[in-house]
């Protein structure tokens, strides 16, 4: 076995520059626009609104900032309850305690891995027993696969509860010809450095609801009031995007078309390699939807495989290789103990799914010589 330290690290997915960044950082810089808001920032709000084909968008410091402006534009109080993904980041929720709201968890279903809409279905009929319907819900597409949202909507729309589209991973990716993040309500965006394209970190809130959006502006500038001074009788936020960053934004908006076919094009290669060994199984793509496939995530049977995804881990990082389990559901986080949740057809889907799920290296400038590196060490650890 080489030592870790002797071989080059490959990254879960690291930031992807195109080259052309600095011609926006030199114009803020000539300009002496740096700091928050600036011709960058209108435009790129202006660049991804038309891309998802929203009246609007308000460019933030984070996806994490843009689903807690979602929760404040929709009245999001203490003791409001929220329905939220559970297999996911922990970022999609958070925001549901900051307005001291209660989480109410809803389980994936196996041709996405995302919201189950049977699932929601029965959290919204207990709900409705008790008369405690939620404010909104927050459906999740993960690691770039597009939930089944014609069905989640349309469950949503029965019981008029908006929806939150946290699309943070699914830049890029198609639902039916329509593009994530434009289904709810609210879709959110992150361009945190790991994302598809990247700011180093920052995020969008995008909506039809342009009267919504101006005020997601005002409170993510410490709501100031209009006044000749500083004045402030909302709670607000510092939460808006520097013009260096939308800059970085903007350039990298240019290729996110490459980076799709770059990514889907890692993930066709992994499962040309590693689809037909006894016990891998690769996250499904959803007749009708195209993935941006921001990582490759597959489960393992341990005992059809003879190999668990703990030794796959284990060797991968004895060769410098970084990869992960699937994200840890957040009923069974410490933080969220005794959070009711609600299961697909009485099967604990996202917590099979985290038992047996890994994300391989899926970053689109890794070289198909570091990608072949990653798949002889998953090949070596196989016993037949």
């Amino acid at each position: 076995m080489i030592n870790a330290t002797s071989q080059k690290r490959i990254f879960l997915s690291s930031p992807h520059m195109s080259g052309n960044e600095y011609k926006y950082i030199k114009e803020a810089f000539e300009t002496n626009w740096v700091a928050p808001l600036g011709p960058n920032v209108d435009l790129f709000e202006k660049e991804i609104a038309e891309y998802v084909g929203a009246n609007e968008a308000v460019a933030v410091s984070s996806g994490t900032a843009a689903i807690h402006l979602a929760l404040s534009l929709l009245n999001i109080q203490k003791g409001d309850k929220v329905f939220c993904s559970s297999l996911t980041f922990i970022a999609s929720a958070n925001p549901i305690l900051y307005q001291q709201a209660e989480p109410i968890f809803i389980d994936s279903e196996p041709e996405t891995w995302n919201m189950s809409p049977q699932a929601l279905e029965n959290a919204f009929m207990d709900a409705a027993k008790k008369g405690e319907l939620p404010k909104a819900v927050i459906v999740v597409n993960l690691y770039g696969q597009s939930a089944k949202m014609d069905e989640l909507l349309s469950i949503c729309n029965d019981y008029n509860v908006p929806l939150i589209e946290d699309a943070a991973e699914s830049l890029g990716s198609y639902y039916k010809g329509k593009p994530s993040g434009s289904f709810g309500k609210f879709g959110i965006f992150s361009f945190n450095g790991n994302k598809i394209i990247t700011t180093s970190g920052g995020g969008m809130l995008v909506s039809n609801d342009i009267e919504a959006l101006q005020k997601a502006r005002f409170l993510a500038t410490q709501a100031r009031d209009p006044a000749p001074y500083y004045q402030h009788s909302t709670v607000g936020y510092n939460y808006r995007m520097s013009n260096i960053l939308a800059g970085i934004g903007r350039t990298q908006l240019e290729v996110l078309a490459e980076r799709v076919d770059a990514r889907r094009l890692i993930f066709e290669r992994y499962v040309q390699e590693l689809g037909k060994l006894p016990g891998f199984q690769f996250m499904p793509e959803l007749a009708g939807t195209l993935s941006n496939r921001w990582l490759t995530a597959l489960t393992v049977d341990e005992d059809m495989a003879g190999v668990s995804v703990t030794e796959l881990l284990n060797a991968m990082a004895m060769e410098n290789i970084e990869a992960r389990p699937v994200w840890k559901p957040l009923h069974l986080q410490p933080l969220f103990k005794g959070a009711p949740y609600f299961t697909h057809s009485n099967e604990d889907v996202s917590a099979k799914l985290f038992g047996r799920g890994i994300c391989l290296p899926s970053g689109s400038n890794m070289s198909q010589d570091d990608q072949m590196r990653v798949i002889d060490c998953i090949k070596n650890c196989i016993k037949y």
